[in-house]
């Protein structure tokens, strides 16, 4: 890993404001990365911004990722501000908008989801790129399980974490040789109180919830921040287009009821 204290590197984490994102943001400010947070949420952006600012440089943009404008105006004041950009984290999603059964599920519903999800990881590595070309830098897109196996009403979040895989194998090969893409596959990773103050709570986790999961417990985003930082390190500098899935092994659990 790179010494905190000689590091140099810029990083763009979208969605950076809340969840796996801010736990993101966390680990690399105390590992002496520089971090932009590109949060279309300015309450959870503006106080995650103040809450980090005494574990290093953290600013915070504005940004719809769905918005390829906002996305370009993120990406150029970071490169105008630090005069480089090392590492883009796809993290900025949403499942909310598209739960309704696939009969009821309107087009504008499943619009949104693709968008954010899918074109937003898009439209941040298209205007990233010329950067991290420069410092033969990183992408991590952040997907999910839910590529892999589904529970009803997901049908647009599934596909559009599928669609991040794909995305990043197909952009490991047109980015290569300067810029590693990998992704990561999150199981279970308990955020209720990784968000805003508004909206932070405890987990109500139960024996069951823990016992479930092979390695017998729920993920924390500390479990999604480890392998994002390696990925973005020298010692992963061999390794692009790949899907890490990092759900305490539910994936390769059968079950049968």
């Amino acid at each position: 890993m790179e010494d905190p204290m000689n590091d140099t590197r810029v990083a763009i984490i979208t969605g950076g404001g809340q969840g796996i994102g801010r736990g993101i943001a966390r680990h690399f400010l105390q590992h002496g990365i520089k971090v932009v947070i590109a949060e279309i949420d300015v309450e959870a952006g503006k106080e995650t911004e103040v809450e980090y600012k005494s574990l290093g440089i953290i600013r915070f943009r504005e940004t719809d990722v769905a918005d390829e404008e906002m996305v370009k105006q993120a990406v150029a004041d970071t490169a105008s501000e630090f005069g480089r950009i090392d590492i883009l984290i796809n993290n900025a999603g949403i499942a909310t908008a598209a739960s309704d059964p696939p009969e009821e599920l309107s087009v504008q519903s499943w619009n949104r989801v693709i968008a954010v999800n899918l074109t937003g990881t898009f439209l941040c590595a298209k205007h990233a790129a010329p950067h991290l070309r420069k410092q033969k830098g990183s992408i991590v897109n952040i997907a999910s399980t839910r590529a892999l196996m589904s529970e009803p009403r997901t049908e647009a979040y599934a596909a559009s974490k599928g669609g991040i895989v794909a995305l990043t194998h197909a952009l490991a090969m047109s980015l290569a040789p300067e810029i590693c893409v990998n992704c990561i596959s999150p199981g279970w990773i308990e955020v209720s109180e990784w968000k805003k103050s508004s909206r932070a709570h405890s987990a109500e986790l139960t024996k069951e919830d823990k016992e479930q999961q092979p390695v017998g417990r729920v993920g924390t985003p500390a479990d999604i921040a480890g392998p994002a930082l390696f990925l973005c390190s020298p010692e992963a500098s061999y390794i692009t287009g790949v899907n890490y899935v990092v759900d305490g092994g539910m994936t390769r659990k059968m079950i049968y009821v």
